[in-house]
């Protein structure tokens, strides 16, 4: 294949995607009709064409009977006078009529034969307009609502698209929120446990001297448990006093 003909073959593809995307089915079923219904208008032309030539033809027929039989009646008359002479000249013009009486039946015979083809053609192709004309109101009233349901079915997946954009913005808002309340309580729970204190350096005087509280208060229980548990307790010995 040359370079010439594959450019040939690219633009003759492309042209027709064109028109194809361009051509609506409306329009098209209506230029079809139309154009059936030239053809219609020019088998009647043809048919009244060839109809009048048989008919001009069948005219001249019976002119040119009519001479022959007046050409007769007249060798007749004429043998009827002694004039044999006359009578030979009129049965002489009466065959030459004749003859173009025989010329003109096979010319007669094939314009009635043309005449019922086409009266044939034509109730045919009329019958076939009458379908197509039926046919293409149902086919464009069915591109109508394919046309519109094809429109709606865009719409709804333009709005479904939007919906599932607006649910997913949602979901994330869900999840940030979710997240930053997670991380709240987790902070809460490390403030109230003292953690995050602890990680953040040494603690502030009040916070100590609470603390030494709490634990000499511990101390505190914990002797007084002890005592408890020995009892009253005995006088304490003095010590012997040392020489001197």
């Amino acid at each position: 294949m040359t370079l010439f003909q594959r450019a040939h073959d690219i633009l003759a593809a492309k042209t027709n995607k064109a028109l194809d995307a361009a051509e609506q089915p409306d329009e098209m079923l209506d230029l079809s009709y139309e154009q059936m219904l030239d053809q219609l208008t020019k088998v009647r032309q043809a048919l009244v064409t060839v109809a009048a030539s048989r008919k001009q033809i069948e005219l001249q027929e019976q002119q040119l009977q009519h001479s022959a039989d007046h050409l007769e009646e007249q060798a007749k008359a004429a043998l009827g006078l002694g004039k044999e002479d006359l009578a030979r000249e009129a049965l002489q013009r009466k065959a030459a009529a004749q003859t173009q009486i025989d010329g003109m039946e096979s010319q007669h015979q094939q314009l009635n034969e043309e005449q019922e083809k086409l009266e044939q053609t034509l109730a045919a192709l009329q019958e076939r307009v009458n379908q197509f004309r039926t046919q293409k109101e149902t086919l464009k009233a069915q591109y109508t609502a394919a046309n519109a349901e094809a429109s709606v079915n865009e719409s709804v997946a333009g709005i479904s698209s939007t919906l599932g954009d607006s649910g997913a913005a949602l979901q994330r808002a869900q999840d940030k929120i979710a997240n930053m309340q997670a991380r709240a309580g987790a902070l809460d729970e490390l403030l109230q446990s003292g953690v995050l204190e602890d990680v953040g350096g040494d603690t502030d005087d009040i916070q100590k001297e609470l603390d030494e509280a709490g634990s000499s208060a511990d101390v505190d229980r914990e002797l007084a448990a002890l005592k408890a548990q020995i009892g009253p307790a005995s006088p304490t010995p003095e010590l012997p006093a040392a020489d001197r």
